[in-house]
C-alpha cells in the first residue's frame, strides 16, 4: 500500500479486534445503503466502513458507560464552545488498532482507503489551538482510562470554508452535516428543557426579542465516541442541537403568516446552526451569548441529572464532578450551578457557594484584555433574569470580602467587581470564572505568570492558592503515528511502540542523534513526508513545488499578534536580496502560510491578500521563482496539519512575546522534525529549554523588553535606520505587489509605520538575522538532522496525556 495511506503504517502491536469485520462492511451496505456491492459510491463505502467500526466500538463504548455508572465514579466534564476534531475514520481505526485489518479487506476487495477517508468532512467545530487543544484533551483522557465527558455544541455549520478569490479571503459556509454522519448517535431520550426569560418574534424579516414572556429551547444530545488508544476505554462527546417543544403555531401557520408561524423553530435552530456568528453586530454578539448559555444549561442539567440518579448527596457533588471550564465562553456555569443548588436543591447559600468553587476550574487561554468576554447587563436581564439575581449577590458577598481585605481601596474593589459599571453596565466573565471556581490556570509557564502579573492581578493577591499553570500538549496518536506514517514506523523500529502511549520514551532517542545511519533513515522518513504534501498539492490546487527545497511554515489562524506579516516582510527583504545579488548564497525555500481569518477582521484579511500578491510577483519573477517560492493554502483545517506539519522542515512560532498564551503547532511541528525559528513565548520558551536552546532559532524582543517599550517604542526609528527595512517597506509602499490595485496595502504601511503594536518593525532585523543562521545550518544536512533528531527526542513533555495527568493529579483529584 502506497505511503499516501494512513492505514498503511507500521503495526504496533496485534489487534486487539477480530471477527466477521468483512460481513459488516457488506451488511452496512446492503441494508443501511441500500447498494450492491459493486455498484458503490466512494461515499457508500466511507459510510460502510464507518458504521462497521462503530459497530466493533460499540460494545466497548456501552461498557465503559457501565462501569462509570455501576462505580458512581468521579468524573471530569470538560466544557467547551469549541472541538476541532476532524476527520474521525482513520484516527478510530489507529485507536482501535485495526489498521492491518482493514488496510487487508482494503487490499483484498480492491478499495482505495484514501478515497474512503476523504470523503469524510472535516469536523470544524472550532477555530484553531482552544479547539483542537479540546479534542486533544478528550483522546488523553479516554486513552489513560480517565472517566471523562465532552459537553460542546452541534453546529449545523462549522468553521466557514475559506476561498481565495483574486488573492482575498472568501467565506462559505461549511455544511459538514449535508450528508449523514456515521458516528453520532442522538439520544432524544435525554433531551433538556432549557427556560428562557424572553421569547421571540419575526418582524420586518429579523428575529427580535419579546422581553416578559417565557420560552422553552430543547436540547439534544448527539453522542460520538472518543476512542482511547488500544480500544480499552471509550469515552463520549456529547454535542448539543437546540430544538423547540413545537415546530410551529398550527393556527398561525393557517392563516397565513407562514414565517411567523416558524419563528420559535427558527430561533432554537439559529442557536446551533454556526460556529462563531460574527460578532461585530449586536445581533452577532447576542447570539453568542445565547449559544453558551445553552451549552451550560444544557451540560450542567445533563450532568447533574447522572449525578443523582447514581443515588449521590448534593453534598458528595465535588467528589463525583470535576467541570473544567474551557476559557470564558461556559462561565455561566458558575451562576448555572448556584440556581440548580439554590432553586432545585433547596440547599442553603453558603453550602451551595462551597459545592460550586469546589466542582468548577477554568482554564485561561489569553493574555488579550479585549479576548476577556463581558455581556451587557440588559442581555441577562432578557433573557436569564435569575442568574443576573444570583451574580449580583456573589458580586455583593465578594466585594464585602475585599472591603475587609483591603480597607479603602475602592478602586481594587472596581477593578475586581463582576460588572463593569463603564461606560456600559456589563458582566465582566473572567472575573465570575475566577471567583466561582477553586483553581485558574494558564496554559504555559510564561502564560501563566504574566495572568498572575498583568491580567488579573487582584486576583492573584486575593487567591494565590488558586493560580497554577498546566502546560499545553498534543495527541502524538493523531499527529505522528496517524499523520506520519514513514517516521512512526521509523521511531517504532528503533524504540518499539511504547512511545505512542508515552511520549517520554522519546528520550531514548537522543544516543541515535550521532548515527550516520539513522541519521540517513530519518532524512528519508523527512522527504517521504514532503513528497506525500508536495504530491498532494499539486493534485488539489494545481500548486507545484519542490520537495528538495526548505519547507519554512507559519499555520495559525490570522491575527496581528501572530505575526504573518512579520514573516512577509522578511520575505520581501530576501526577495530584494536575491534580486540585488542573483548569487547570494542562501538555501532555495518554499515559505507556506495557511490559516483563516475572522470574518469581521478586515487588517487579517488585507495580510492574506498580501501575502498571495507576494506569491503571485516572486512566482512571475524568473530571477528569484527558482529560489524563493509562497504558497498559501487556503481553507486550512485538521486534515491539512496532517499532511503539512510532518512535511515541514521549519516551524514558525513569531507571535510578538508576552502575546500567545501557549500554541500548540509549535508542539506538533516539534515531535515531527522541523526546526523552530521563534520569540521567547508562549510554550517555545519551555520546548528550548527541553531541547536547548542552541537547537533553536530564537531572536527578538522578550516579553518584559515588549512590555517596558511601550512608552516610548517609535517604528520610524527602524524605518529610518536600518535600510533593509526602509527597503521593504518603500517597495510595498511602491505598489510593487499591486500594481493594478493602487493603494490597496496602504494600510500595511500606515499601521507599521504609525504605531506598529505588535512591534514587527523592532522585531524585524534579529529575526532576519535568525533565518540567515537558519539557513546556513542548513547546508550542512548532517548536522540539520542532528539537530532534527534531538527535537524529536525532546519532545516528550508535550503530550496532552502529560497534561491530562497534571489535570487529573493537581485539579480534579481523579486517578
Amino acid at each position: 500500500m502506497s505511503e499516501d495511506n494512513p492505514l498503511a503504517r507500521f503495526n504496533c502491536g496485534p489487534v486487539t479486534f477480530s471477527g466477521h469485520n468483512d460481513a459488516l462492511y457488506e451488511r452496512h451496505l446492503t441494508f443501511d445503503q441500500v447498494v450492491a456491492v459493486d455498484h458503490t459510491t466512494a461515499r457508500d463505502r466511507f459510510e460502510a466502513v464507518a458504521r462497521a467500526t462503530r459497530d466493533v466500538l460499540s460494545q466497548r463504548w456501552l461498557k465503559t458507560e457501565r462501569t462509570y455508572d455501576e462505580q458512581n465514579v468521579k468524573r471530569v466534564y470538560y466544557l467547551s464552545m469549541e472541538f476541532l476534531i476532524g476527520r474521525a475514520l482513520a484516527n478510530n481505526i489507529t485507536n482501535l488498532r485495526l489498521d492491518s485489518l482493514w488496510g487487508r479487506m482494503c487490499e483484498e476487495r480492491g478499495v482505495d482507503p484514501l478515497a474512503i477517508i476523504t470523503q469524510e468532512p472535516d469536523a470544524g467545530l472550532g477555530n484553531g489551538g482552544l479547539g483542537r487543544l479540546a479534542a486533544c484533551f478528550l483522546d488523553s483522557m479516554a486513552t489513560l482510562a480517565i472517566p471523562g465527558m465532552g459537553y460542546g455544541l452541534r453546529y449545523e455549520y462549522g468553521i466557514f470554508k475559506q476561498d481565495i478569490r483574486s488573492g482575498w479571503q472568501r467565506e462559505m459556509p461549511d455544511h459538514w452535516l449535508a450528508r449523514p454522519d456515521p458516528w453520532e448517535v442522538p439520544r432524544y431520550n435525554d433531551a433538556v428543557e432549557i427556560q428562557l426569560g424572553c421569547s421571540f418574534e419575526v418582524r420586518e424579516g429579523s428575529l427580535r426579542v419579546i422581553a416578559d414572556r417565557p420560552s422553552i429551547l430543547i436540547g439534544i444530545p448527539y453522542d460520538r465516541p472518543v476512542v482511547g488508544y488500544g480500544g480499552a476505554t471509550i469515552n463520549t462527546l456529547r454535542l448539543w442541537g437546540a430544538s423547540t417543544p413545537d415546530f410551529f403555531d398550527f393556527s398561525q401557520f393557517s392563516s397565513g403568516d407562514f414565517v411567523g408561524a416558524l419563528a420559535e423553530m427558527l430561533t432554537a435552530e439559529t442557536v446551533t446552526r454556526v460556529l462563531y456568528p460574527d460578532d461585530s453586530t449586536t445581533q452577532g454578539k447576542g447570539l453568542r451569548f445565547l449559544q453558551e448559555y445553552f451549552l451550560v444549561a444544557c451540560s450542567m442539567a445533563d450532568l447533574v441529572r447522572r449525578f443523582r440518579r447514581a443515588g449521590n448527596d448534593w453534598s458528595a457533588l465535588p467528589d463525583k464532578v470535576a467541570i473544567q471550564l474551557n476559557d470564558t465562553h461556559p462561565a455561566l456555569a458558575v451562576p448555572e450551578l448556584m440556581r440548580i443548588l439554590l432553586d432545585h436543591a433547596n440547599l442553603s447559600w453558603d453550602d451551595a457557594w462551597e459545592l460550586t468553587q469546589r466542582a468548577l476550574a477554568y482554564t485561561n487561554h489569553t493574555l488579550l484584555p479585549e479576548a476577556l468576554e463581558k455581556w451587557p447587563v440588559q442581555w441577562f436581564e432578557r433573557v436569564i433574569p435569575r442568574h443576573l439575581e444570583i451574580i449580583y449577590e456573589i458580586n455583593r458577598r465578594f466585594l464585602e470580602d475585599v472591603r475587609r481585605r483591603y480597607p479603602g481601596d475602592e478602586s481594587r474593589v472596581q477593578r475586581v467587581s463582576l460588572i463593569e459599571e463603564e461606560p456600559l453596565r456589563q458582566v465582566r466573565m473572567a472575573n465570575v470564572a475566577i471567583v466561582g471556581t477553586h483553581s485558574t490556570n494558564g496554559v504555559a509557564a510564561l502564560h501563566t505568570e504574566l495572568l498572575q502579573r498583568t491580567v488579573v492581578p487582584d486576583f492573584a493577591a486575593l487567591f494565590p492558592e488558586r493560580f497554577n499553570n498546566k502546560t499545553n500538549g498534543v495527541t502524538q496518536r493523531r499527529f505522528l503515528l496517524l499523520a506520519n506514517p514513514a517516521l512512526a514506523s521509523l521511531l517504532t523500529t528503533a524504540l518499539g511502540d511504547r512511545w505512542i502511549t508515552d511520549l517520554s520514551e522519546l528520550a531514548r532517542l537522543a544516543p541515535l542523534a550521532a548515527d550516520a545511519g539513522f541519521r540517513t533513515a530519518f532524512r528519508e522518513a523527512k522527504y517521504t513526508a514532503k513528497r506525500r504534501f508536495a504530491d498532494w498539492l499539486q493534485h488539489h490546487l494545481g500548486q507545484r513545488v519542490d520537495p528538495q527545497m526548505i519547507f519554512d511554515s507559519q499555520i495559525k489562524r490570522i491575527h496581528e499578534y501572530k505575526r504573518q506579516l512579520l514573516n512577509a516582510l522578511h520575505i520581501v527583504v530576501l526577495y530584494n536580496r536575491l534580486r540585488a545579488n542573483p548569487a547570494l548564497d542562501a538555501p532555495p525555500r518554499t515559505f507556506i502560510f495557511a490559516g483563516k481569518a475572522a470574518p469581521a477582521y478586515q487588517f487579517a484579511k488585507l495580510v492574506i491578500k498580501f501575502i498571495n500578491n507576494l506569491a503571485a510577483i516572486i512566482d512571475a519573477d524568473p530571477a528569484v521563482r527558482q529560489r524563493l517560492q509562497v504558497v498559501f493554502v487556503p481553507d486550512y483545517c485538521v486534515s491539512i496539519a496532517e499532511r503539512l506539519i510532518p512535511a515541514s522542515d521549519v516551524s514558525e512560532q513569531i507571535s510578538t512575546a508576552g502575546y500567545e498564551a501557549s500554541g500548540t503547532s509549535n508542539m506538533k511541528f516539534m515531535m515531527n522534525g522541523a526546526l523552530t525559528i521563534g520569540t521567547r513565548d508562549g510554550a517555545t520558551i519551555e520546548m528550548a529549554a527541553a531541547a536547548g536552546e542552541e537547537y533553536f532559532f530564537l531572536f527578538g524582543l522578550t516579553a518584559a523588553q515588549v512590555a517596558e517599550s511601550r512608552g516610548w517604542y517609535d517604528p520610524r526609528w527602524h524605518y529610518d535606520q536600518e535600510p533593509e527595512t526602509r527597503a521593504a517597506i518603500d517597495l510595498i509602499a511602491a505598489g510593487h505587489f499591486n500594481r493594478d490595485e493602487p493603494g490597496i496595502f496602504a494600510p500595511i504601511v500606515d499601521t507599521l509605520l504609525r504605531g506598529d503594536r505588535y512591534l514587527h518593525l523592532a522585531d524585524l532585523q534579529s529575526y532576519a538575522a535568525a533565518q540567515q543562521r537558519l539557513g546556513a545550518v542548513y547546508h550542512d544536512r548532517e548536522a540539520w538532522t542532528r539537530m532534527a533528531i534531538l527535537n524529536v527526542a525532546n519532545s516528550g513533555a508535550f503530550s496532552s496525556d502529560r497534561t491530562i495527568r497534571q489535570y487529573a493529579r493537581e485539579i480534579w483529584g481523579i486517578e
